[in-house]
């Protein structure tokens, strides 16, 4: 239980601080910046108890890489998704409305941007959290916090920059995205945690 309330927590910070500051247009500059740090500071609290994943594709790929047991993942899931809902309708009652929706013109460019973002942020996850060669390492939510960051900033304008499954449920009931839409961050973020957790074990065969 302890675990699944950790994921709770993490994401609702997560995705309320999404909110907090897209709804009310904060400069382009604050958001991936707050949105990183927030990540990195949850990623430090709750790491210890539940992995900290906060994201049903990373852990996705935990799973695949063998270090999340199976009867883990439904109720992580649930957790994550929950929390960034309540996350959402917590950031719409602080502003008093919901947010202007981002219109997604290219599909597949904003598919391929969040895949590669998404690989990126499990691939680093897997070798920053789950490898024996960074065991007990003190930059592992740095490192991942920094790549939610690099990603936002990078293609926040081409997708949503959510790299996330919960992230896009949560910024569809806020309006900052088209609700009809975010199966293009579900489906394009589940195939980049799957493959970056293929590539983890092609490049770590002995890392069991």
């Amino acid at each position: 239980m302890n675990k699944y309330l950790t994921e709770f927590i993490g994401t609702f910070f997560l995705v309320l601080t999404i909110g907090c500051t897209v709804i009310p247009g904060a400069p382009g500059v604050i958001p991936p910046l707050a949105i990183g740090a927030a990540l990195m500071v949850m990623i430090f609290a709750g790491g210890h108890v539940s992995g900290a994943h906060y994201n049903p594709a990373v852990t996705l790929a935990v799973f695949i890489r063998g270090r999340c047991p199976a009867k883990d993942v439904v109720p992580y899931w649930i957790a994550q998704i929950v929390a960034a809902i309540a996350a959402a309708f917590t950031a719409m009652f602080l502003f008093g409305k919901s947010g202007t929706p981002m219109e997604i013109a290219n599909i597949p460019q904003a598919f391929t941007a969040e895949f590669l973002f998404t690989f990126a942020l499990a691939y680093v996850v897997l070798n920053c959290a789950t490898a024996k060669g960074t065991l007990d390492n003190s930059f592992y939510g740095l490192a991942i916090g920094f790549t939610v960051m690099a990603g936002a900033f990078s293609v926040g304008a081409i997708s949503g920059g959510a790299f996330n499954p919960a992230v896009a449920v949560g910024i569809g009931v806020m309006k900052l995205v088209n609700i009809s839409q975010i199966w293009i961050h579900i489906g394009a973020d589940l195939v980049g945690g799957l493959l970056a957790a293929i590539v983890f074990k092609i490049i770590n065969p002995d890392d069991k």
